[in-house]
């Protein structure tokens, strides 16, 4: 199930302005967390034997733990079950995120910006529940109306279902709904929603498209920002 979490005394979208929700990305777009995830990576399998190169970081970046512990079993030929990998993997990245989890530049501004003015926003990651609500304590929970976990949906990214769960859950037509993504899996699984996006990358480059725009930092992203980006469909 999507976890509800009352943040906005009215989360119905905001009257006079096209702009309907704000739909976020965690890893690597709110939160400076894909280095957790690559070192967690390259510290299991190097305790099984073998050395990631950077070339698979690519691959994995951005995607759902099954996709991506999959990749690496295959790419390593590594002596490992998926689910016990899955198991290691999350295990040790809880062990950095509850050190502390630095926010992304620009993260604290947008969401202060976004409750001001009553903008719903939900949360939508690939990441698993557990370390979504381990990272929504830095972050802070009174943020979201709502939060999507990876493992809430049957297809998670790059597939549109998130999104589309989560705009639901906020009674927003998607195409009036704003996504901020840092990967090209998550940027894929908004267009396919039918959302506006806009990607800040984090890892691997991503290239401006129809209905896409590229920054360099998040505190490139303000709601003024945003709206224009919504108005523009209309």
């Amino acid at each position: 199930m999507t976890s509800i979490i009352p943040a906005l005394d009215d989360p119905r979208p905001a009257e006079g302005s096209a702009l309907q929700a704000v739909l976020l990305d965690m890893d690597g777009t709110l939160v400076d967390t894909e280095g957790f995830w690559w070192e967690t990576e390259v510290e299991i399998f190097a305790e099984l034997g073998h050395v990631l190169g950077e070339e698979h970081r690519e691959v994995v970046v951005g995607g759902p733990m099954t996709r991506s512990a999959s990749y690496l079993i295959q790419a390593t030929g590594a002596d490992i079950t998926l689910p016990a990998l899955s198991f290691l993997l999350n295990a040790r990245f809880e062990e950095m995120v509850d050190r502390g989890v630095p926010l992304m530049p620009g993260a604290d501004r947008l969401l202060a910006e976004l409750a001001e003015h009553r903008i719903p926003a939900a949360l939508v990651s690939a990441s698993h529940r557990r370390i979504i609500d381990r990272v929504l304590k830095s972050i802070g929970p009174d943020h979201f109306a709502l939060t999507v976990a990876g493992d809430e949906v049957a297809r998670t990214k790059p597939h549109p279902d998130p999104y589309l769960l989560a705009a639901a859950g906020l009674g927003a037509d998607p195409a009036r709904c704003a996504v901020v993504e840092d990967t090209a899996t998550g940027v894929a699984a908004a267009e396919a929603a039918g959302c506006c996006v806009v990607a800040v990358p984090s890892v691997v480059p991503i290239e401006p498209a129809e209905g896409r725009v590229v920054v360099p930092s998040l505190e490139d992203v303000t709601l003024p920002f945003l709206r224009r980006l919504v108005a523009g469909r209309g």
